[in-house]
């Protein structure tokens, strides 16, 4: 599948800043699963951009740029090349060991709710892939999808209690759901068109680690594994270490995000 891409973040501030330093966290990388046809990123704003590697091995543009500056935009555009993989990951770039991603996070803390909920869902299957694909099942069922922008700081506690859920929470229960069974489990940011060509942000889901596969998506949106219809950019212990824009400015004021991302698709 040839999926087309359009990424676009605009900063706005209510005076200007003096500098931003910030870390993007948007290119695709080639896997055996997904080729980067063409990619790139476009800012408004003179900027310097050099490349490089977060400490989970993900590809980032590091961007620096001098003041003053009242806005900023930051284009994404591209066209990925995918094909069906059972939602095994082959052929990434690797940094850290599986057992890293059995810890916790502020965002996906040990929650005895949600570690009753996953033992529950596995007493049933039939082994560790089962148990998963259960689970993944389980929360595809449990909630409704939110296709709204996440609320900034709920944990995967919190959002375990709402009737509803965005993709970043539900691939964030899923890694504590995991995580509760002994499984190493991360957050992956990416790009999809499961929730609809047009969204307020990039998409997100889960990566578990199963000894004789490796890793292995699971989308709780679907309630399957991630197939050609998905982009993987970036993987983390939960969604802030994954985010598409992270980093600073200097100056006084308030901020104001939008964010639009179009995802088409031709076979």
């Amino acid at each position: 599948m040839r999926l087309s891409i359009d990424h676009r973040t605009v900063y706005r501030f209510s005076e200007a800043q003096s500098r931003l330093v910030q870390m993007l966290r948007m290119t695709p990388e080639n896997s055996h699963d997904q080729t980067v046809a063409r990619w790139r990123i476009d800012v408004d704003c003179d900027a310097t951009m050099r490349r490089g590697r977060d400490g989970f091995g993900n590809a980032v543009t590091m961007l620096y740029a001098e003041g003053p500056i009242h806005d900023i935009e930051i284009a994404v555009r591209g066209e990925v090349l995918t094909s069906h993989s059972d939602g095994v990951v082959r052929g990434v770039n690797e940094a850290l060991p599986p057992a890293v991603f059995l810890r916790a996070t502020d965002a996906t803390p040990r929650d005895a709710a949600i570690a009753a909920f996953a033992h529950e869902v596995a007493a049933a299957a039939d082994g560790t892939i089962g148990a998963l694909h259960r689970l993944n099942q389980a929360l595809n069922g449990r909630f409704t999808l939110d296709r709204a922008r996440p609320q900034p700081g709920l944990s995967a506690a919190d959002a375990f209690h709402r009737p509803a859920a965005t993709s970043r929470d539900l691939a964030q229960i899923f890694a504590v759901a995991a995580r509760s069974l002994g499984v190493p489990a991360r957050y992956v940011s990416g790009y999809s068109i499961v929730e609809g060509s047009l969204r307020p942000t990039p998409h997100g889901w889960a990566e578990a680690h199963v000894d004789g596969l490796g890793w292995v998506g699971f989308d709780p949106c679907t309630g399957r594994s991630p197939q050609e219809e998905s982009v993987r950019v970036a993987a983390a212990l939960d969604a802030s270490g994954a985010a598409p824009v992270a980093g600073s400015r200097l100056g006084e004021g308030e901020e104001e995000l939008d964010v639009a991302v179009k995802v088409s698709a031709a076979r």
